[in-house]
């Protein structure tokens, strides 16, 4: 395992949902589930600085660092293609989100801030398609080369379903010399969407290709559980961005309206997950989950 300590020093804030809670909670229309090409309007700009400003907000009130993670998660090139994104296009876009997250730092009153570039998995985040590593290199590798140009601390590949992907994150992040985290997604049973265990996808790519850090991110507390099995490889975890519903991916996928969850039952649950991965420390949410759901997580008051 690499080890980098870009990240020492405490607890990280990171954000929550942000595609869900922008469509739900505030209306916006965000076709193929993208926000990234909100980067590129004052009026889009605007509002997802004062989406981050709230993390911001709890990064300071809990006395902790904040991560930024770049609105990226769908700007790779299929599915920039579909959006109508051209290459050039495309590179401006991760460039302007980088520029946005960093100012969204620079503006913030925490101790300690880092950009982070997020990348998302090239098809569904919720289906295990297979991926050939090398492959997945070439391919990530683009959207890798601009978050390189535009100066991120490191690269976070989110919803990861399947370690060979994941090693082509991993793959690209060295070939621009950045450091990377990975974040895999389970289903209910605790396990990755092509029915790898949590345990042999991180010692997969521990063997071959390992990352600075690992996590799990779109996945509900009590599902992650039941993935733990108290081995080693759990105190290599050190992001987790939970969604606040215990639904399946497949229900998530077809709903209509937003579930928000059971707060207490997401603090609950991710207090005793935490309590089996003491090395987590970058926290945040992802699919239902907003600024409520973290600050709860992190005991802010709101």
């Amino acid at each position: 395992m690499h080890t980098n300590n870009l990240l020492d020093g405490g607890g990280w804030v990171t954000d929550g949902g942000l595609e869900t809670d922008l469509l739900f909670n505030h209306g916006v229309d965000l076709p193929e589930f993208a926000s990234f090409p909100l980067v590129q309007d004052d009026q889009g700009s605007a509002l997802l600085r004062s989406y981050y400003e709230e993390y911001a907000a709890i990064a300071t009130a809990a006395e902790a660092g904040l991560l930024v993670e770049t609105p990226t998660w769908r700007a790779n090139p299929d599915w920039g293609s579909i959006l109508g994104y051209d290459a050039n296009r495309l590179d401006k876009a991760n460039r302007a989100a980088v520029a946005l997250a960093r100012g969204v730092a620079e503006a913030s009153e925490a101790t300690r801030t880092r950009v982070s570039g997020n990348v998302g998995p090239r098809g569904d985040g919720y289906i295990a398609a297979g991926a050939d590593a090398d492959e997945a290199a070439d391919y990530h590798s683009v959207q890798v080369r601009s978050f390189a140009a535009e100066g991120v601390d490191l690269v976070h590949a989110m919803t990861m379903s399947e370690p060979a992907e994941a090693m082509g994150v991993v793959r690209a992040a060295r070939a621009a010399s950045l450091p990377v985290a990975i974040s895999f997604t389970v289903e209910t049973d605790g396990r990755l969407p092509d029915g790898t265990t949590l345990s042999d996808a991180i010692n997969t790519l521990e063997a071959t290709d390992p990352a600075d850090w690992y996590g799990i991110n779109c996945a509900h507390p009590t599902h992650v559980l039941a993935g733990l099995d108290g081995e080693a490889w759990q105190q290599r975890l050190r992001f987790f961005r939970p969604n606040a519903s215990t639904m399946s991916h497949e229900e998530l996928d077809n709903m209509e309206v937003l579930d928000s969850g059971d707060l207490a039952l997401l603090v609950d649950a991710t207090k005793s997950l935490r309590e089996q991965t003491p090395e987590v420390a970058v926290l945040g949410g992802c699919c239902g989950t907003d600024s409520r759901h973290v600050a709860a997580l992190w005991g802010v008051p709101r």
